[in-house]
């Protein structure tokens, strides 16, 4: 009989506990990943990241081909169909034991019980650095606020510290070439690393060169100081325990002390985390909803021409049109620019979170839903350990203090070069510039308005 791994956003042979147990218990293992062209619409998958999908699973294919494992890649139609794609799948190649890793949102936990249901011999591995029902609170209801869970999770860590998986042993060499052609739109990702050696030596190079200074300089979107592995995260070309390995093993345990720039940078790794365990245990985010239940009562205006405007980067504020310009030339954004741009959508502009919520999924080549819903929950002052609903960035100054010289808001709005020094932050008019679309301390005023009315 024979073991089928099947890959989801997994998509390694090193540290993959699925594929390691299937072949310590199995002489013949093959690869499975089952695609869904109609869920990735459904779930508004960026054409940048449908491209870098297709190369991670090229490489994945070259990988396991390695390691003798034959792997397919399936169109297996809508998400609803999975279970009997897969019943018919393991039916054609005598498969005994299927391997995958848990995963915590509800419509993966829903399609994980159908084929459990089909009698589909599904083994569920957890491959989560913090497993959402055991990092909790003492009397075992989950964290709402980041701060305590991040305590717990780093006190969690030190005495559990997650150990790597090597790559498995190879089988009789297998010839993979597993294409699929229902991707739909995609864009270019070259500029994204896929191959195994290439992410590993990204991680390796950020945790050697960059983490020290981290702390001091990832606010600042001129400097190539973040580590930019979220879309390798997102995809699972690396995992968190990886990452974590790594960082420890370059900068020890400064890892635990969060004033260094080690221990920051695992801070955004336990966001990471955060974000899935509120995703699994308040499922309402997942379905459109608001954590803060009273914010859905907000009347958000909703105005296209105003969101046109954002999206396009034509706002008049120039921290915030260049960080829009950086995602759509680019697909993705610096973390720094995805706060403020947020923040103006929704505080200066009063559009509905939701609307910023999809533009980014339909654009980053990294976009995660749970870490995705929860940064624009926190921007909109609507989700859980969110940013208080009367602090309200100020874009000017934000472009001020994180870009002072304007040498970001310069690469990416040319027609703003030719300014000297801090007039770039509020430029005179000009003809192939907009004025500022609002006024931002009118519009603040009518944000708190919209808030105190919901809250009453």
């Amino acid at each position: 009989m024979t073991a089928l791994v099947w890959f989801r956003n997994d998509l390694r042979s090193l540290d993959h506990p699925a594929l390691s147990a299937a072949c310590a218990e199995h002489e013949t293992v093959r690869g499975v990943y089952l695609l869904c062209p109609q869920q990735l619409d459904e779930h508004l998958i960026a054409p940048i990241r449908r491209h870098f999908l297709r190369r991670a699973l090229d490489e994945l294919g070259q990988q396991l081909g390695e390691l003798g494992i034959a792997f397919d890649i399936i169109d297996a139609g809508h998400f609803r169909d999975i279970a009997g794609q897969l019943t018919h799948y393991c039916q054609a190649h005598n498969i005994d034991t299927v391997y995958a890793h848990r995963e915590w949102l509800i419509d993966e936990i829903q399609r994980d019980d159908a084929c459990l249901s089909q009698g589909i011999p599904l083994q569920l591995i957890d491959d989560s650095l913090l497993n959402p029902l055991r990092v909790t609170k003492p009397n075992g209801e989950p964290y709402k606020v980041f701060t305590p869970f991040s305590r717990r999770s780093r006190d969690y860590l030190m005495a559990n510290f997650p150990r790597c998986l090597r790559r498995p042993a190879a089988q009789a060499p297998a010839a993979n070439n597993p294409h699929c052609a229902a991707f739909g739109e995609e864009r270019a990702s070259d500029d994204w690393p896929v191959s195994q050696t290439a992410v590993l030596e990204q991680l390796r190079s950020f945790c050697t060169e960059r983490a020290a200074d981290y702390q001091a300089s990832r606010d600042y979107p001129d400097l190539d100081n973040t580590s930019r592995l979220s879309a390798t995260l997102a995809l699972g070309l690396l995992s968190a325990r990886q990452c974590l390995a790594r960082l420890q093993q370059e900068c020890g345990d400064a890892i635990w002390n969060t004033t260094t720039g080690a221990g920051t940078w695992l801070n955004e790794l336990l966001w990471r985390e955060f974000y899935r365990h509120i995703a699994y245990h308040f499922p309402q985010v997942v379905k459109g909803r608001a954590y803060q239940a009273y914010t859905d009562r907000i009347p958000w205006p909703n105005d296209q021409r105003l969101f046109d405007a954002w999206r396009e980067g034509r706002t008049g504020y120039p921290i915030v049109d260049a960080g829009m310009r950086q995602l759509r030339d680019t697909g993705w954004m610096h973390n720094r620019l995805r706060m403020i741009t947020a923040s103006f959508l929704c505080k200066d502009l009063h559009i509905d979170w939701r609307w910023g919520e999809r533009h980014f999924m339909e654009n980053l080549i990294d976009a995660d839903f749970a870490a995705n819903n929860g940064g624009w929950q926190w921007a909109a002052s609507t989700g859980t350990d969110a940013a208080p609903y009367f602090r309200i960035f100020n874009p000017t100054t934000q472009g001020q203090r994180f870009d002072p010289d304007g040498h970001f808001i310069r690469r990416f709005i040319p027609e703003l070069a030719h300014l000297q020094g801090k007039s770039i932050h509020q430029p005179p008019t000009q003809a192939n510039y907009p004025a500022p679309i609002v006024d931002h301390g009118i519009m603040r005023h009518i944000t708190l308005a919209l808030f105190q009315d919901a809250r009453d």
